[in-house]
């Protein structure tokens, strides 16, 4: 493999594996909160007493079987985490790709901690950061894949991601999914249902003009129907994030058109982006129409999370093949070493 080596592609290899483990991680703590099983294992780091290790599966029933599931596999992704630092450690030569795995071991840690003060302070607003610190995490991980692949460690003549101008836009729309995101977790961890019952109006309207009595009325019939009670907040909160989807699908949309004259892998990546949020925007309405289907809520949530990473991978190439990043690094090879 040249330069390149069958260990650095085996380390490649393992961190594309990390990376997918760790989105299945995301798909299972979706599931968890989709399903409202998040305290059936009330204990941690134990399970009812029991080593989490040890647990028996007799007992993985119910609600149990998708918390306690949870807790293995992220056990795992945080073993796998520590091998690649290790790997990393010992068979990459660039200083920054061994940084971000000893910080990516660092985030897991800090997510497992998040994780269980969520269940022993029972706390629906550490979900929240832990949900989205989940995110960033995973988006990390995908940078470290990203930058061991052979073609961007032997100088990214294949990635063809040369795209002046694009690096903003990137930058911008890549946040506003975070927040999005964000959104939505607030709206999910806060166990409070569906603040708005149909898709695409509100209450029949555009945007709900909902008085003190009519709050009352709707949570009255709420009540009724055994489900717990709303609040303009919750309303106005979903409204901002119907409308940020469709400022987002708006902005990707022009960003994929913008990008139609840049290089190939620009461009695919710009159609697969709005491609991500089609879907995204789809399965979005489908929650509010399935009254958050646990499944098509996860569904939701894990496009959301591809659309994040889609994001994060072409603002870090982005950058890495700038005309500005190509020029520092030919500058760092023509100063001599005694002068570095």
């Amino acid at each position: 493999m040249n330069s390149y080596g069958l260990a650095r592609a085996l380390t490649f290899a393992f961190a594309v594996l990390v990376t997918v483990c760790g989105f299945i991680l995301l798909i299972s703590g979706g599931l968890v909160t989709s399903k409202g099983v998040g305290m059936t294992v009330p204990d941690w780091p134990n399970s009812y007493g029991y080593n989490m290790f040890t647990f028996p599966i007799s007992r993985w029933v119910g609600g149990i079987f998708y918390e306690h599931v949870h807790r293995l596999i992220a056990s795992g992704v945080g073993l796998l985490t520590v091998i690649l630092a290790v790997l990393l450690w010992f068979g990459e030569p660039r200083k920054w790709v061994r940084v971000l795995g000893y910080v990516a071991v660092v985030a897991v840690i800090v997510q497992g901690i998040l994780g269980g003060l969520r269940v022993t302070l029972i706390k629906d607003e550490i979900g929240i950061f832990h949900g989205m610190f989940a995110q960033a995490y995973i988006s990390l991980l995908v940078v470290i894949a990203v930058a061991l692949s052979r073609a961007f460690a032997t100088g990214g003549a294949r990635w063809r991601w040369h795209a002046p101008g694009l690096l903003r836009w990137a930058i911008v729309l890549t946040v506003l999914i975070y927040l999005q995101l964000a959104i939505g977790a607030t709206m999910r961890h806060e166990h409070a249902g569906l603040a708005i019952r149909d898709f695409p109006l509100a209450y029949g309207q555009l945007w709900p003009r909902i008085s003190p009595a009519d709050l009352a009325e709707i949570n009255t019939q709420r009540i009724a129907s055994g489900e717990v009670p709303t609040t303009l907040g919750f309303i106005h909160l979903q409204m901002v994030h119907r409308l940020l989807a469709v400022g987002l699908l708006a902005g990707i949309v022009a960003y994929a058109w913008k990008a139609g004259r840049a290089a190939m892998g620009v461009r695919l990546a710009s159609r697969w982006w709005v491609a991500l949020i089609l879907v995204q925007v789809a399965l979005g309405g489908w929650t509010v129409l399935s009254n958050k289907a646990a499944d098509i809520t996860t569904a939701h949530v894990a496009v959301g999370a591809l659309a994040l990473f889609l994001g994060v991978t072409q603002c870090f190439l982005l950058a890495a093949f700038s005309p500005r990043a190509a020029a520092l690094k030919r500058e760092a090879q023509l100063t001599p070493v005694s002068a570095r």
